[in-house]
């Protein structure tokens, strides 16, 4: 990353504005051409700097419904287990922990019923079992990483 990468994502992080051309409003606000932008932040991900780039979605304020799930992986099989949970597009942020649990993940749907189908449809994929921890409470933390 260069320091004009490192603007961008610096300023890419919260209030990206919606708009007919997003890309040239943040674009202008660093100095850039739009079309320069959008090579760098498709590089960024390409080359794996970046994972994703895109809107959080409240499920449930859409009508839809989601969980974190941790499963027990052993480490010989995790990127073969991995690969497999991550085939599931109701998956995402699929990451590994130093605990018992050592792969977590969340499952989203566009009902709460299937939920219980996509975890029952992983644990037989994998063979392995899946914990469900469904949220009790919301708390909203903004995470912003400094480049």
């Amino acid at each position: 990353m260069d320091a004009i990468d490192r603007r961008i994502v610096n300023t890419m992080q919260g209030d990206f504005p919606v708009c007919e051309r997003p890309f040239a409003a943040v674009a202008a606000l660093l100095g850039l051409a739009e079309d320069e932008l959008i090579a760098r932040v498709d590089r960024l991900l390409t080359d794996g700097t970046l994972t994703r780039f895109g809107p959080l979605f409240d499920a449930g304020k859409m009508g839809g419904a989601f969980t974190l799930a941790a499963m027990q992986v052993p480490e010989q099989d995790f990127e073969r287990v991995a690969g497999q949970v991550n085939a599931f597009p109701e998956v995402a942020h699929n990451y590994a922990r130093d605990h018992a649990l050592n792969m977590w993940f969340v499952v989203a749907t566009e009902t709460s019923d299937a939920i219980a189908d996509v975890i029952r449809a992983i644990e037989r994929a994998t063979g392995l079992e899946v914990h469900a921890f469904p949220k009790e409470r919301e708390f909203f933390v903004e995470l912003k990483l400094t480049a």
